[in-house]
């Protein structure tokens, strides 16, 4: 199943310490590049990757999510502490330029994003996953118009557990589309992460091109602005149209997990820092 992955990517982290887990197994073997040194997000971005940070190529990202119970584009790219506490997913989605000059209604936009997450519960359904409800906003979208750079936290909940969490998204328009971010962190480290990812993003920069500001008459135009970027992108214009049951597979993608499958992974990572060091 193809994802189309402009989402509302929620995150769910493990009640368990990640240190009491760090031996359950094995870590496969991931291509880590360690910092100091700059990743290249595709061709269309670069971020900077400081020293106690690694990056994951596409391939490696996917590896990494599929051992979380996630479904993977094999379009994003991981950006993480050494510690490993939190880790920032970056995706870009070629919809076009974005129109930035609509307002934002944030109870109707919740509404969809509700709306898509019950029926991606379907398709979670399907997997043998737990399925998620949205609470409400941690704090609603905000929109940065110099940084060209919108954000906004959502609260949700596993319908199993009820354990609740918060999901941390920005989204930074370009000239031909736009890069999804999401953070997943444990639960006690969100604030600490967001502030953390916060420093990083000044070292993300469009290659030359690829900026906002570059847009000429005759580029594509993306058919939807700011609020249905936070509610799914083109997922959100077409569930307008009906298509729910293509879509499910969509918003069911939307979550991600922070599992305890992981736990192998982030331990090797530990390790593989500490001899790099």
């Amino acid at each position: 199943m193809k994802r189309t992955s402009l989402a509302i990517a929620m995150l769910v982290a493990v009640g368990v310490s990640l240190a009491a887990k760090a031996q359950s197994g094995p870590a496969p073997k991931l291509a880590w590049q360690i910092g100091p040194t700059t990743g290249a997000i595709g061709d269309k971005a670069t971020i900077e990757v400081p020293s106690g940070y690694g990056f994951l190529g596409a391939a490696d990202t996917k590896k990494f999510l599929e051992l979380n119970h996630n479904l993977a584009s094999g379009r994003e790219y991981l950006l993480a502490p050494a510690k490993f506490n939190w880790f920032a997913l970056f995706e870009f989605e070629p919809i076009g330029y974005v129109k930035d000059n609509e307002a934002i209604d944030a109870d109707e936009v919740l509404r969809d994003v509700r709306e898509g997450t019950a029926r991606g519960n379907e398709e979670r359904r399907k997997h043998g996953w737990d399925t998620m409800s949205v609470v409400g906003w941690e704090f609603p979208p905000q929109y940065d118009r110099q940084a060209k750079l919108l954000e906004w936290a959502l609260i949700g909940k596993d319908d199993r557990t009820d354990d609740r969490v918060i999901n941390y998204n920005t989204r930074i328009l370009g000239r031909t589309g736009v890069m999804s971010v999401v953070i997943v962190a444990e639960p006690g480290a969100l604030n600490q992460a967001v502030a953390e990812f916060k420093g990083l993003i000044s070292g993300y920069r469009y290659v030359a091109g690829e900026r906002y500001a570059e847009f000429r008459e005759g580029d594509r135009v993306a058919e939807y602005g700011l609020a249905a970027l936070i509610a799914g992108g083109a997922a959100a214009v077409a569930t307008k149209k009906g298509f729910w049951a293509l879509l499910a597979g969509f918003f069911a993608a939307a979550w991600k997990f922070l599992a305890a499958g992981a736990v192998a992974v982030l331990a090797g990572f530990k390790k593989f820092f500490h001899r790099k060091q």
